[in-house]
């Protein structure tokens, strides 16, 4: 018997029938007016910070970083070296890359996939905004597409390690007040989504990986209706 998806395990751990799920972010949530941040709650705006055993990591991986920073001149130089003696047709295939990166980020840009949410606090995403680290301190969401509904799963506190075993539901958003989309769809590869309310106001996610299991589900679902 094969491994089981994330997603397969998502729907065994919380009993909720899943189309796809991918791990997800957001970026740093704008500080916000005082009056609206208190109307709120005053929920936290940023994740806990990590506990001692995820510090003890950082600790031990440091000098790793420190060496990957002194070396990274020199395979900055080295790429440069090879791109010199490369080949026409792998030149060609180099620029085309950078061109691309080039038009991705543009497309970023201008659709404002780089702003965590619209800025509007009184509109829906933003009142979601306020209140997404009170519902779980911890820095990712299990963002969980099903028919009827957008469902965001974490730990309730932050951990360092063996963040889907202890994964439970914090919120939920009925279909017909949100959708999912990804505005670069077809476009550029991409670990960016928009969680878009009725009101139209909107959040921004980014997934862990580049085209996760949600973008295909979108790609897929928008080539069906098209």
């Amino acid at each position: 018997m094969g491994r089981m998806s994330l997603t397969e395990r998502v729907q065994s751990r919380l009993g909720v029938p899943s189309l796809c799920v991918a791990w997800c972010r957001i970026g740093k949530i704008p500080e916000p007016p005082a009056e609206v941040h208190q109307a709120a709650g005053s929920a936290p705006l940023r994740p806990a910070f990590i506990r001692p055993l995820g510090i003890f990591g950082v600790i031990l991986g440091a000098p790793l970083l420190f060496i990957g920073t002194l070396l990274s001149p020199l395979a900055a130089g080295e790429e440069a070296l090879q791109r010199m003696l490369s080949t026409t047709g792998e030149q060609e295939r180099h620029r085309a890359a950078k061109l691309e990166e080039k038009r991705r980020q543009a497309a970023i840009v201008e659709l404002k996939l780089d702003r965590t949410f619209d800025g509007d606090w009184n509109g829906a995403a933003g009142q979601f905004l306020l209140r997404w680290y009170s519902r779980s301190s911890h820095h990712n969401r299990l963002l969980v597409l099903s028919q009827d509904r957008i469902i965001l799963a974490s730990p309730p506190k932050r951990v360092s390690i063996r963040q889907e075993e202890q994964i439970q539901v914090v919120a939920e958003i009925p279909a017909t007040e949100a959708v999912v989309e990804d505005p670069l769809a077809g476009l550029h590869a991409s670990d960016l989504l928009r969680v878009r309310f009725r009101d139209g106001s909107w959040l921004t996610v980014v997934t862990e990986e580049t085209r996760s299991e949600v973008h295909m589900h979108l790609l897929r679902q928008t080539r069906t209706e098209g």
